[in-house]
C-alpha cells in the first residue's frame, strides 16, 4: 500500500509540475515586450491546429539543419566567430559623445535593435501576435528577440540623447508595410516624436524635416542586394544632410549576403530608386562601407563644395568577419521572414519582372517559384492577399510551385490529394540557372499550347522593371537569346574586376578575395 501511495504521489507531483511549466510557457509567450519599437511583421492567416504547429516546428528545425549543411558553390564557406559581434549601434563609446548636446534625428525601422545585455530594460508593451508566413518561427523569434533586445530609440533616450524626430524608409517605422506601399508620416505613440516618411510624398528628407537638426543617425539592417531600397534611402539622407551642413552617423550592421560579389554592374541609364549606383547586384559590402563609397566617389547629387560642409562617421561592427554567418534577429521587411528568404532574395527578386510568383501572398514569400499553368513543381499553393502582400501576383489562384527546402501546405488542406512535403537544395548568391530554367519552361509550355490552339503565357510581363533590377537590358536579352549561364556570367567579369578594385579603399572588414 505504501508503494502505491508513493507512486500516486510521485505521479501527481509530476503532473502538477508539468502543468505549472506549461502555464509559465504560455505566460511567457504572452508577456509584454521590452519596447514599443520591437516589431516583426507577419502575414495574415487562420489559426493553426496544435498538431500543425508541431509539424511546422519540425519542418522549421529541418530547414535549419538543411540550410546549415549545404555547401556554397563558388564562395568561401561561412565561419563561426568565437567572439560575439557587436553591431555599430551597440558600441556606444564610439558615437555617444558625437550626440551629446545635439538635436538628433534617427533614420530607423524595426531592425534598429541593440542588445540589452548591458542595459536596464525599457518600459514594456504587449507583443502583437499574428499567424502567418512561417508564423511559428517568426512569432517565437519575435518573443525571444523582444526579451534580448530593445530599439535604438529607447536606448538613446535612456542615455539622455536629445532625439527630436524619426525618419522611416520603405515598409515604415515598424516594418509592417508591403513592398511599394506608400508610408504616411505619423507620431510615435510612445514618445510623441514625429515620424517623417521617406517612402511617401518624398523619398528624400525635406528642408522642413531637417529644420533644427544637428546630426542624423542611420541604423537599418540591409541584405546586401543593390535593389533592396534601404541603400537608396541612405543615399538621399546623405545627399540632403550634406547639402545642409548636417553630420551623418551610420551605425553599421553585417551583410547576410556579404560573401558574394556578383551580377551585372548598373549602367547609368537604368538608374532608379531600386538601383542608383554603378555597383553589381551583389556588392558584398555593408551599408557603412557603401556610405563611404558614395561620399568618396562623389555620387551624391550636390555641388563639390557641399562635401566639405558635413562629416560622415561610420561605426563599424565589432569582431565581424565578412565570411561569418549572420542570422538576422528580426525580419528586415515583411516578405523576408527568415534566413532562407534572404538567401534566395538576390535571385528570386528578378521574377518580379515576370509572370512567375515568388510566394508573395503565401506562407513562403521569396521561398518558392510558381505559376498557375506553367509547372515548376507538384506542390499546389494558394495565393491570397495579406498584410505583407495586399495585391499579390496570381491572387486567389493555385500555383504549381517549386518550394525551396520545405513546404507545409497548411493553407491547402481542402485540396485532395494533400501536397507532399518536398525538399530542394537551396541556391546561393545570384543563380542565373534558375532564371534560364524558368524562361525555358514558359517556352516549352507555349509550344504545347500552340499545337492545341491554347493561349500563350508571357514570361517577361514587366521587361522595363526587370531591366531596372538587373541595372541593364543585357541580361534579359541574353536570356531571350538562349545564352548559357557560363556565357552570361563571363560577360560581367571585366566590370566586376573594376568594381572589386574600386571598393578596396572603402572596406572596413576583411575581404573575401
Amino acid at each position: 500500500m505504501n508503494k502505491i501511495v508513493k507512486r500516486l504521489t510521485s505521479n501527481a507531483f509530476i503532473t502538477v509540475l508539468s502543468l505549472a511549466l506549461i502555464s509559465l510557457s504560455l505566460n511567457g509567450c504572452a508577456q509584454e515586450s521590452l519596447s514599443t519599437h520591437v516589431y516583426t511583421s507577419d502575414t495574415d492567416g487562420k489559426a493553426k491546429h496544435p498538431t500543425l504547429i508541431e509539424k511546422q516546428s519540425t519542418l522549421i528545425a529541418k530547414q535549419t539543419r538543411l540550410t546549415e549543411k549545404q555547401p556554397v558553390p563558388g564562395a568561401k564557406q561561412s565561419v563561426s566567430s568565437t567572439k560575439q559581434i557587436s553591431v555599430g549601434a551597440e558600441r556606444y563609446s564610439k558615437y555617444l559623445h558625437l550626440l551629446a548636446g545635439k538635436r538628433v534625428s534617427l533614420v530607423v525601422n524595426q531592425s534598429a535593435l541593440v542588445s540589452t545585455r548591458n542595459t536596464s530594460p525599457s518600459s514594456t508593451v504587449e507583443l502583437e501576435e499574428r499567424q502567418s508566413s512561417n508564423s511559428l518561427a517568426t512569432q517565437l523569434n519575435t518573443i525571444k528577440t523582444s526579451q534580448r533586445n530593445q530599439h535604438l530609440l529607447d536606448a538613446l533616450l535612456q542615455r539622455s540623447i536629445n532625439v527630436v524626430s524619426i525618419m522611416s524608409p520603405e515598409h515604415g517605422f515598424r516594418g509592417d508595410k508591403g513592398a511599394g506601399e506608400k508610408v504616411d508620416s505619423n507620431i510615435d505613440a510612445k514618445t510623441g516624436l514625429p515620424i517623417h516618411s521617406l517612402y511617401g510624398a518624398t523619398k528624400k528628407p525635406t528642408t522642413e524635416m531637417l529644420e533644427g537638426i544637428d546630426v542624423i543617425v542611420f541604423d537599418i539592417q540591409d541584405v546586401g542586394v543593390r535593389f533592396y531600397t534601404y541603400l537608396s534611402t541612405l543615399h538621399y539622407v546623405l545627399e540632403a544632410a550634406f547639402a545642409r551642413n548636417i553630420d551623418v552617423i551610420v551605425l553599421d550592421r553585417p551583410n547576410p549576403n556579404g560573401r558574394y560579389v556578383d551580377g551585372p554592374v548598373l549602367q547609368s541609364e537604368f538608374s532608379s530608386f531600386i538601383g542608383m549606383h554603378p555597383i553589381p547586384v551583389l556588392h558584398g559590402m555593408t551599408l557603412g562601407e557603401l556610405a563611404q563609397m558614395i561620399v568618396g566617389e562623389g555620387w551624391l547629387g550636390i555641388d563639390a563644395s557641399s562635401y566639405d560642409k558635413a562629416k560622415l562617421t561610420v561605426v563599424p561592427v565589432g569582431d565581424y568577419k565578412r565570411t561569418a554567418h549572420y542570422s538576422l534577429p528580426v525580419a528586415p521587411s515583411p516578405n523576408l521572414p527568415n534566413d532562407l528568404s534572404i538567401r534566395l532574395y538576390p535571385t528570386l527578386c528578378f521574377f518580379e519582372g515576370t509572370d512567375v510568383s515568388i510566394g508573395r501572398g503565401t506562407d513562403f514569400p521569396f521561398q518558392l517559384i510558381g505559376h498557375p499553368f506553367v509547372e515548376f513543381g507538384k506542390t499546389k499553393i494558394l495565393v491570397n492577399a495579406n498584410s505583407a502582400a495586399p495585391h499579390p501576383k496570381h491572387e486567389n489562384t493555385l500555383v504549381n510551385a517549386h518550394v525551396f527546402n520545405y513546404a507545409d501546405s497548411i493553407n491547402s488542406e481542402a485540396f485532395s490529394p494533400k501536397p507532399a512535403i518536398q525538399e530542394y537544395t537551396p541556391i546561393n548568391g545570384l543563380h542565373i540557372d534558375t532564371l534560364i530554367d524558368a524562361y525555358s519552361r514558359f517556352s516549352e509550355y507555349n509550344k504545347g499550347v500552340n499545337t492545341s490552339g491554347g493561349s500563350e503565357e508571357t514570361f517577361f510581363t514587366r521587361p522595363d522593371f526587370f531591366d531596372k533590377l538587373a541595372g541593364t537590358d543585357a541580361l534579359r536579352i541574353q536570356i531571350q537569346a538562349g545564352k548559357t549561364p557560363a556565357e552570361i556570367r563571363q560577360s560581367w567579369q571585366k566590370d566586376l574586376e573594376k568594381f572589386r578594385e574600386k571598393r578596396k579603399a572603402y572596406l572596413l572588414y576583411e575581404d573575401t578575395d
